[in-house]
């Protein structure tokens, strides 16, 4: 229960440092039904448990050692690891007796200094970066809710709805949308349930109900996720576009398929009604192509006058959201087709024909606040961008546009590297796409950053580095770790 479940502000491996590295077992000898472990060796934080504690003494495992975000009870009960490693733990021994986890230090150098080993461990971000309601990584979304509406919304206010629980003496609403303060929204009763109203934008949100003190999801809501800290809380999304198609009385099963759901054409069913079919969704800033497919049949939107051409030599639908960025390029008045292509479009080759002009061609096109790569195609003869070539005029590479530059990222004490490249989330971990600048002695480079957490490496001279500046990391698969940041624009 997220709300109850804040976490202080020192991770458990804080405690490990008070009591000075030392090795904890609570009875001695070596028989399996008592072990409890919790230190640091090798250079990894390590934990040793056995899963016949008694419920008490696990209790005050987890408690000393502060390890409520682990979710370890539901890992002894039913194997659950969500938790485990998204915090950065790695399961090692694991049988019906005990279980170990690890987590590696991000070094031992200083670890006799307090500071220093405070960093190690990082501080917890604040609730709102932690779940924020727009980001990069989440491009589409839609409700699902049984035995009632959708919440409904008026004038941009989201009306919350806990159906029946008509005994209840007091109802709260704690969300994402209120750093999840249990105090702060009364809910109101009502014939069937209780409502509360939340201004909204739209976006994202993470909610539960917290009914005479105890906190539950919305049992009518399908749309459920696991958080870092092991609850389970209801999703909501606050919408702003609606497929609709209509007539096609007779169709059994209509879904509606795109870009932004990787064309998967038999997961976003419409709802039937009155006149035909719709869904309610969620998109991010952007353009989109779509299609629906009726009992099977795959068809563009017929009320949907604006259209892309596909590689089957039909037309998706397009749908788009934000302001329009224009592409251009000067020059080439001999050529007959010219088409920009890039990361925003899966690099399709048959869909973006740009207009021609007096001064060369162009083309809007609506994309969202983010990093991204692109090309043109000259009467089929790929180009970077003569405006806006490569770093160090790579002509293997691909011209970058970064839309609202919001962070610098640096690197320092590699002064005498070759090149020095930046992967991340933000570029789905491209290693060649975002080369950095030199600047003296550091290497730079600015690109957006959404709202939340974020992963990023530095490729130096080909050899991948975490950054050594920042002492906050993660593990990852790899075992090589990700350097993360929190960031708040």
């Amino acid at each position: 229960m997220i709300g109850r479940f804040i976490h202080k502000k020192y991770s458990c491996f804080m405690r490990l440092v008070a009591v000075m590295m030392l090795l904890f077992i609570a009875v001695a000898g070596t028989a399996q039904d008592d072990i409890k472990v919790c230190t640091v060796k090798d250079g990894k934080m390590f934990i040793w448990l056995s899963k016949k504690l008694p419920p008490a003494e696990l209790d005050a495992f987890i408690t000393k050692f502060d390890l409520g975000h682990l979710a370890l009870k539901r890992f002894i009960e039913s194997g659950f690891t969500d938790s485990i490693k998204l915090a950065g733990w790695v399961v090692g021994l694991n049988n019906a007796s005990s279980f170990t986890l690890a987590k590696p230090l991000a070094s031992f150098d200083g670890i006799n200094d307090p500071a220093k080993r405070i960093t190690f461990m990082g501080l917890e971000p604040p609730m709102d970066l932690q779940f924020p309601s727009v980001s990069n990584s989440v491009v589409f979304g839609y409700n699902k809710f049984r035995n009632k509406e959708s919440f409904a919304i008026k004038d941009s206010v989201v009306t919350f709805f806990l159906r029946n629980n008509k005994k209840a003496e007091r109802v709260m609403l704690a969300g994402s949308f209120n750093n999840w303060d249990p105090a702060a929204l009364s809910m109101t009763k009502t014939d069937s349930g209780w409502i509360a109203g939340v201004t909204l934008k739209p976006g994202k949100y993470w909610y539960k109900f917290i009914v005479d003190g105890k906190w539950m999801t919305d049992p009518d809501n399908s749309m459920a996720e696991n958080d870092y800290a092991g609850n389970t809380n209801s999703v909501y999304f606050f919408t702003n576009t609606v497929f609709r198609i209509d007539g096609y009385s007779q169709a059994k099963k209509v879904f509606v398929a795109g870009s932004f759901n990787g064309w998967q054409g038999n997961k976003l069913a419409l709802n039937k009604n009155a006149n035909g079919w719709e869904l309610p969704v969620y998109l991010a800033e952007g353009t989109y192509t779509y299609r629906f497919v009726v009992d099977g049949k795959w068809m563009t939107d017929p009320a949907n006058p604006v259209q892309f051409p596909n590689e089957y030599h039909e037309m998706n639908a397009v749908i788009t959201i934000g302001v329009p960025h224009l592409f251009t390029l000067n020059g080439f008045p001999e050529a007959k087709t010219v088409i920009v292509t890039g990361s925003f479009n899966g690099w399709r080759k048959d869909e973006l024909y740009m207009k021609k002009t007096d001064k060369g061609w162009e083309l809007p096109y609506v994309l969202g606040k983010g990093n991204y790569e692109y090309k043109f195609i000259v009467d089929g003869k790929w180009i970077t961008d003569p405006a806006n070539p490569p770093y160090g005029n790579n002509k293997e590479a691909n011209s970058l546009l970064v839309l609202n530059p919001n962070y610098t990222f640096r690197l320092k004490g590699y002064a005498g590297a070759k090149s020095v490249y930046l992967a991340g989330d933000f570029n789905s971990w491209n290693p060649s796409s975002i080369p950095m600048r030199k600047e003296q002695d550091d290497w730079v480079f600015s690109v957006h950053l959404s709202r939340g957490k974020h992963l990023y490496k530095f490729i130096v001279d080909g050899k991948w580095i975490i950054d050594p500046d920042n002492k906050l990391w993660e593990q990852n698969e790899h075992d090589t770790g990700n350097s993360v940041i929190w960031f708040n624009e």
